[in-house]
């Protein structure tokens, strides 16, 4: 990546729900196909969402399951920076939001928004920082609830969590699965705090990512303040429709 100021490099960012590292309707256990594809988009940091910390009956039962955290495994030699934060713990293990960079994560916060209920919910934030740039890049990392009531209560809390803990001219990036199937969140978090979703800047719209093997609703978002966006993408049906119910997301970050 070059360090000079005047031209800095983009910083590319990708998200994708792993869905714990099965198909759809966990049929078969794919998480090494899954590394592959990750491998193949390159971005410097990825978002990930239903990512396994560990489970304890899978390790037995799946030939192919990894000894190490999936987010370990995913990142392995490519990124050299990652950051997990728990959200849901059961008696044979965890899941929950991850983070994987290619620059230095000099600290990080899981903030607990679960509402009351059996469904467990978590932001990762993250602080990134990047050579050639003064600023350091603020990342948030999201899964949000299937309730609208739920979603309303952790969207106030996202906004929350910018204003006390995200310096006001600092790049910050916000992406993941937010389960905003009707749209609500746009307005939200540009008139609460600032951000602005990247396709519906770029293209009029946010992009349709669920299911993925025929995209009807627009679950997943990338947001961003105090940077701006090249060519956001849909990350192509094949191989992805195979590997995940969410299909994934990319765009190019200019700081």
């Amino acid at each position: 990546m070059s360090e000079n100021a005047a031209t800095p490099a983009p910083l590319t960012v990708m998200t994708v729900n792993t869905h714990k590292g099965f198909t759809s309707f966990n049929r078969r256990f794919i998480l090494p196909e899954l590394r592959d594809a990750v491998r193949q988009v390159g971005a410097d940091v990825v978002f990930l969402q239903e990512v396994q910390g560990t489970h304890e009956e899978h390790g037995k039962k799946y030939n192919s399951w990894p000894d190490l955290p999936h987010y370990e495994f995913l990142a392995d030699s490519i990124w050299p920076q990652y950051a997990y934060g728990r959200n849901m713990v059961y008696p044979k293990g965890h899941h929950g939001n991850a983070v994987m960079s290619k620059f230095p994560i000099v600290e990080y916060q899981n903030h607990d928004v679960s509402i009351a209920g059996p469904e467990k919910r978590g932001l990762l934030h993250c602080v990134l920082r990047i050579p050639g740039h003064a600023l350091d890049v603020h990342v948030v990392c999201v899964h949000l609830g299937l309730a609208e009531s739920h979603r309303q209560q952790q969207l106030d809390l996202l906004c929350e969590i910018v204003r006390t803990e995200v310096p006001e001219p600092a790049p910050l990036i916000v992406a993941g699965d937010f389960n905003d199937w009707r749209r609500r969140a746009h307005d939200v978090l540009w008139r609460e705090v600032g951000l602005r979703e990247v396709f519906v800047t770029a293209y009029g719209e946010a992009a349709k990512t669920f299911p993925a093997v025929f995209p009807l609703l627009s679950l997943d978002r990338i947001y961003v303040r105090n940077c701006s966006v090249h060519l956001p993408v849909v990350l192509p049906r094949r191989p992805w429709a195979h590997l995940s119910d969410h299909a994934p997301l990319a765009a190019e970050i200019h700081l």
